[in-house]
């Protein structure tokens, strides 16, 4: 597995915990590290992302919540939402991670770790994310 998929694979790991036990779960953020990766470049890449997303948890299922029509986030298996937010997290305050990598990083997740319609799903309401963040950018221009 490439380090950067191993990354985001770990800050989905961090990710699930922090939803459902909130900030108590933020000491087993650094155990999750150590015991996924012994390279230091894997494990800062995911903990950027795990704590850029529980960061800014608020503005991502705000953009989460506008573009998953008929889906309550709070409903979304814990699995499925964290892949949605880490993607989300990637598309609005990554630029450096191309679009399409974001998106298929997500998908590739959802396939591994959730139901065999997650990945369409995923795909789906991110592409709708990156959307509505290119109309965003264009209009600052």
């Amino acid at each position: 597995m490439r380090k950067r998929s191993l990354a985001r694979e770990l800050a989905l790991q961090c990710l699930c915990p922090l939803d459902v036990q909130g900030e108590e779960a933020l000491q087993d953020v650094e155990e999750i590290l150590a015991e996924g990766s012994s390279d230091a470049a894997v494990k800062a890449f995911a903990r950027e992302l795990a704590r850029g997303c529980f960061g800014h948890r608020a503005e991502i299922d705000r953009e989460l919540a506008d573009v998953a029509e008929h889906w309550d986030l709070r409903r979304m298996a814990v699995v499925d939402r964290n892949i949605l937010r880490l993607g989300a997290f990637e598309l609005l305050h990554r630029p450096d991670t191309p679009p399409t990598v974001a998106i298929n990083e997500a998908i590739d997740l959802a396939k591994r770790y959730s139901t065999a319609e997650s990945g369409a799903f995923v795909n789906g309401i991110l592409d709708k994310v990156r959307l509505r963040a290119a109309a965003a950018k264009q209009a600052k221009r």
